[in-house]
């Protein structure tokens, strides 16, 4: 008689995550065609905390990110509509910022460590929303945006033998205020 053994090895899993807290962002725009324009240099700040879960246990650390960008933005209707839908692609780069107080005990720390310090980081970004005319330079925008980086390891740094994924996709709802001349 033929024996079957089923060894079934339990990994205990963590997830790394940055929690979105606040943000707020500032535009200067161009327009180059009637559909068409460019954002100058786009700059966000999020308050986003790291943060360790695994089995009912978390760790957190204060954190933050500057995201720094151009994008090329598609809109619908004339440059007078007072409403427009867009959509926007942009490159840049992004901060993240460890800011919190690092202990020589963290929990979690067979996952990973919070450390205090700054990593810089290539960024995609892609976004649609609506943007509201206020009067005929200024508006407000409300978007759905996506930043994608590489995973900043430097902030959030995997403990020997873990491996994080390699690829960090924030999806951010926010709105803006937008000066175009």
């Amino acid at each position: 008689m033929r024996t079957l053994r089923l060894a079934v090895l339990l990994i205990p899993a963590a997830t790394a995550a940055f929690a979105q807290q606040w943000k707020f962002g500032a535009v200067g725009g161009v327009g180059l065609f009637d559909n068409v324009s460019v954002t100058g240099t786009r700059y966000e700040y999020m308050q986003s905390d790291l943060r360790l879960s695994s089995g009912g246990q978390s760790a957190q650390f204060s954190g933050a990110a500057h995201a720094v960008h151009y994008d090329a933005v598609f809109h619908t209707g004339s440059g007078e509509s007072r409403v427009q839908a867009f959509a926007a692609l942009g490159l840049g780069l992004k901060d993240f910022v460890g800011n919190g107080t690092e202990a020589a005990y963290q929990p979690l720390s067979q996952f990973g460590y919070f450390t205090k310090t700054s990593s810089w980081k290539p960024m995609g970004t892609v976004a649609a929303g609506v943007a509201f005319a206020l009067n005929s330079n200024l508006s407000l925008r409300a978007e759905v945006r996506d930043y994608m980086t590489a995973f900043p390891t430097a902030v959030l740094t995997p403990a020997p033998g873990v491996k994080f994924g390699s690829f960090l996709n924030e999806v951010v709802p926010m709105i803006s205020i937008v000066y175009q001349k």
